[in-house]
């Protein structure tokens, strides 16, 4: 799945995860400080990498490529600005 979010120069960027986890770490439409946004993003590909690492006996290099693009991004942000997912693709099915 991807997460597109924008940061806080206003570019919109596409975050792959190999794990829809990031349903439980992130919200469409949320706002999040930096720091927080990198830690949840963290949290979720980290836990993300270990399915891919459970099921074929190795972590996930393209969560580990993302995770160094957020960290990338972050290192660049002032103090205290946001950042905004916009959508996470796929979005998870209705409950009926």
């Amino acid at each position: 799945m991807t997460f597109t979010v924008r940061w806080p120069d206003g570019r919109v960027v596409e975050h792959y995860s190999p794990s829809l986890v990031v349903h439980d770490h992130l919200a469409a439409g949320a706002t999040y400080p930096v720091a927080e946004f990198r830690d949840r993003a963290a949290t979720a590909l980290g836990i993300a990498s270990e399915r891919v690492r459970a099921r074929f006996g190795f972590a996930c290099t393209s969560a580990a490529a993302s995770l160094t693009d957020i960290d990338a991004l972050a290192a660049t942000c002032p103090d205290r600005s946001t950042v905004t997912v916009l959508r996470l693709h796929p979005p998870l099915p209705q409950e009926s």
